[in-house]
């Protein structure tokens, strides 16, 4: 039930973004629109697709490491003014035919700290699934001494709230998935450095990307 209605709000929402901006005004291209689309729908191909994902992942790059998703940065409200008319699989056709379908929406003034409409339904889980781990692991064994391993370490966890807020709490090796941390066994010398950034699509699918440095 809730996937269709998040099917029925993409759509809304990208044709009211549409048809909300003059064909002189369409040159703005606003990625975070893109991004929340394109995560919900499962990075479908496009070339739209394609360069919110790259933005998504970029922003995690240090430094500074940014939220992926900026949801504050698209205009969603706009939606509440235009009815629902079409599909997501229509608007991802549309997107690879005309490599415009995504990249026509206006920039928006900037609501700080959280969407524009309420988000707090299960519709819009995917945007909370999004977790950014910035990871400092290091772990060590003297030579010679089996029992004696000591392990430092700096983490933070990054989430999203009800609203998507983003912000930034301490975590701690326990509560890392392996693919943060594939290994904690001690060695002469095992050091993890990186920023990492996991979610899920709609339909519950997962995904991440590592990135070290």
């Amino acid at each position: 039930m809730w996937c269709a209605l998040l099917r029925n709000w993409t759509a809304g929402v990208a044709l009211a973004l549409l048809s909300a901006v003059a064909p002189q005004a369409a040159k703005a291209y606003q990625v975070d629109c893109a991004i929340l689309l394109c995560l919900a729908g499962g990075w479908p191909a496009s070339a739209e697709c394609a360069h919110a994902r790259a933005v998504f992942i970029r922003r995690i790059t240090p430094w500074p490491i940014e939220p992926p998703l900026q949801i504050w940065r698209c205009p969603m409200g706009v939606s509440e003014r235009a009815p629902f008319q079409s599909t997501v699989p229509k608007i991802w056709e549309a997107s690879n035919q005309s490599g415009q379908a995504l990249g026509q929406v206006i920039l928006a003034q900037v609501v700080e700290g959280g969407a524009d409409i309420d988000i707090s339904g299960l519709e819009f889980d995917f945007v909370r699934s999004i977790r950014v781990w910035d990871v400092r692991h290091y772990s060590h064994r003297e030579r010679g001494r089996d029992d004696d391993c000591s392990e430092s370490y700096d983490m933070r966890l990054g989430t999203y709230g009800m609203q998507g807020e983003f912000g930034w709490q301490r975590t701690t090796p326990a509560a890392a998935p392996q693919w943060v941390l594939p290994s904690r066994r001690c060695s002469s010398s095992n050091w993890r450095r990186g920023v990492g950034v996991e979610w899920e699509d709609h339909e519950g699918n997962h995904g991440y990307e590592w990135v070290a440095y």
